[in-house]
């Protein structure tokens, strides 16, 4: 009995020990699991608490680009070409503007119409923009809607009253003479980036570094107050002053635009230059288009890049007998000569089996090297080919540039074609020495024609004169053009020989229009069939002419070519066609240019008969 008794008291004594075991376990457990938070906690604010700060940070703080001002162009007298005007660009923050729709009950697809609209854009590509994501399938925080648009589209878009539109400063560049120089400057995009001319040359001297704008924000993307912008400022772009002079260039300009409506053509070309330096003057494509505007005036995105192409330096055409300069220049050069009339043209020669004919198939007879420039006589140019010798004539064309890139200070430059001297044959030599059977630019031309000019120095062609900018009020000068890669190629006394055979070539060859009374004028002008860039031969009834020509010609200060793409086929002759344009701007360079008559005499006789005819 006692016994059992024992036992029912060891039994009801060991049921608490049992429920403070539990009670013990369970309090461990809670204990360890809160200190695993505690520590956890103390990890992440001690140990990770850095970078969940800076996330943090990253949702509350925005950083707005300030859009630094770009460069001015000028011509050479500080005459503004292309300048920036303040305009705004719209941008979003996916995420706060889909939250803002969300709670605002708001149609996505009614309010990425609404702004497509007022922004003047595709809704597909609005559609788009406002489906970007980021790499965790998240909307995008920062997306461009559109830059360079004008306060009244900013007022509309702030009348939507949406939340996560941002609206900052913005630059929009702005041609005041519309398509005046327009092959020469190119023209920006939409997007802020050059794309052709001096804009792209120099786009690193004209862009600028941009600044920032770091503004604290709410979750509605709202700036918070009491809070201070950090401001890093903008470091506006260079200026950049050219080698042209818009006095020159409006000639020129008024002049292709005549020229090409005279003679029915597809286009006309002007480049002026001082020989002397290497400076361009005026460069003049036409037609042309406006900058500000430079989609519109063609139908195609072929024929907006035709318009575009600044031709002096990008297409290639056979010169012609223009070409015939280059082709004497290598003789005197080369000694080929023996003096007197060693030339003498029939009408035709034959070379390797091939006839070549003269213009005038009756021929010329005996000719001087005068005589064979003044005529342009293929025959006595022929072999005027055969006296310098292919291999000798090949290494002269490559030295005054042909078949390489002048290197001028614009994109898009071709390098023209000169077949390799393996190539060359006994007819092709005979060719080319008339200007035939092979390629050039008319920069690349005129580059070459500057040293018969200057006397003998092949100067690089350039359109930068200066990069500066404004410290204080004051003109800064940062950088003048000084690439020149000069080199002789031919001595001053052949070079002034020279001259005075193109210059009986106005006074009485093929360029009689182009003489002015009292004025000294060197030149040369030529015609050439058009070649079929497809086939390699020629277009039936298409013709290319040309006129280059220097003065005053015994030290001349300007150089000037003209080149006119497929005339009227009834008068295509550069004499009919090229010459007339060279004469009127000869005519008013002069004035210009302050280039006095050589011989004033003859221009009081000139005034003086013009009178008379008048009575």
């Amino acid at each position: 009995m006692s016994e059992s008794k024992n036992i029912h008291r060891v039994k009801t004594k060991s049921k608490p020990k049992i429920k403070k075991g539990r009670l013990f376990v369970t309090a461990l457990g809670i204990s360890v699991l809160f200190i695993g938070l505690i520590g956890r906690l103390i990890y992440l604010m001690g140990f990770e608490g850095v970078e969940y700060r800076l996330m943090a940070l990253k949702r509350q703080i925005k950083n707005i680009e300030i859009v630094p001002q770009r460069g001015t162009i000028v011509d050479r007298n500080g005459s503004e070409l292309a300048t920036s005007l303040k305009v705004y660009r719209i941008d979003a923050d996916l995420s706060v503007l889909k939250s803002y729709l969300e709670k605002a009950k708001l149609s996505e697809e009614a309010v990425t119409e609404d702004l497509a609209d007022i922004l003047d854009m595709d809704k597909a590509k609005m559609e788009k923009i406002m489906d970007s994501k980021d790499s965790n399938g998240e909307p995008l925080q920062f997306v461009s809607l559109k830059r360079m648009v004008e306060m009244d589209t900013v007022e509309k878009v702030k009348a939507l009253k949406l939340k996560g539109i941002i609206i900052s400063d913005d630059i929009k560049r702005f041609y005041p003479n519309e398509s005046f120089l327009a092959n020469v400057l190119g023209h920006i995009n939409m997007n802020g980036d050059p794309v052709t001319g001096i804009e792209l040359s120099y786009n690193q001297e004209l862009t600028g570094m941009p600044g920032v704008k770091v503004v604290e924000t709410d979750a509605a993307n709202n700036s918070l107050p009491y809070t201070e912008s950090v401001v890093i400022k903008p470091i506006n772009g260079k200026n950049i002053m050219l080698t042209i002079d818009e006095r020159i260039q409006e000639l020129a300009e008024r002049v292709a635009k005549k020229t090409l409506e005279e003679n029915k053509a597809a286009t006309v070309r002007i480049t002026i230059m001082d020989p002397k330096t290497g400076e361009v003057l005026a460069m003049v494509n036409y037609p042309s288009y406006d900058p500000n505007n430079p989609n519109a005036g063609a139908d195609t995105d072929q024929d907006i890049q035709e318009l575009w192409k600044n031709r002096a330096i990008s297409d290639v055409f056979e010169p012609g007998s223009i070409f015939k300069v280059i082709t004497a220049a290598a003789a005197l050069h080369n000694h080929s000569l023996e003096g007197g009339k060693e030339f003498y043209c029939s009408g035709s020669i034959t070379v390797a089996g091939t006839t070549l004919y003269c213009d005038k198939r009756e021929g010329h007879g005996l000719q001087d090297i005068s005589d064979i420039i003044k005529n342009s006589c293929n025959v006595g140019f022929v072999q005027l080919a055969e006296k310098i010798g292919k291999e000798n004539l090949y290494n002269y064309l490559k030295l005054m540039g042909f078949s390489a890139k002048t290197g001028v200070d614009l994109p898009g430059e071709s390098a023209g074609v000169v077949r390799s001297l393996d190539n060359i044959g006994p007819v092709d030599i005979a060719t080319i020495a008339y200007g035939h059977g092979l390629a050039v630019t008319q920069l690349q031309y005129l580059a070459a024609f500057n040293a018969v000019a200057n006397g003998g120095t092949w100067i690089r062609p350039h359109l930068m004169k200066e990069v500066y900018h404004y410290q204080n009020g004051e003109k800064v000068v940062d950088k003048q053009y000084d690439n020149y890669d000069v080199r002789t190629v031919m001595s001053k006394d052949q070079a002034a020989e020279l001259r005075t055979y193109m210059e009986k070539v106005v006074k009485e060859g093929t360029s009689t229009a182009t003489d002015i009374p009292g004025y000294r004028i060197a030149g040369k002008t030529g015609t050439a069939s058009k070649v079929d860039t497809v086939t390699g031969g020629y277009l039936k009834g298409k013709y290319i002419s040309s006129f280059a020509g220097m003065a005053p010609a015994d030290d001349p200060k300007v150089t000037l070519i003209v080149t006119i793409e497929e005339p009227d086929p009834e008068k295509y002759y550069a004499s009919l066609t090229a010459v007339p344009a060279a004469r009127q701007l000869f005519e008013e360079l002069f004035t210009i240019m302050g280039i006095y008559p050589s011989y004033p005499e003859e221009v009081g006789k000139e005034v003086t008969n013009q009178q008379q005819a008048l009575d």
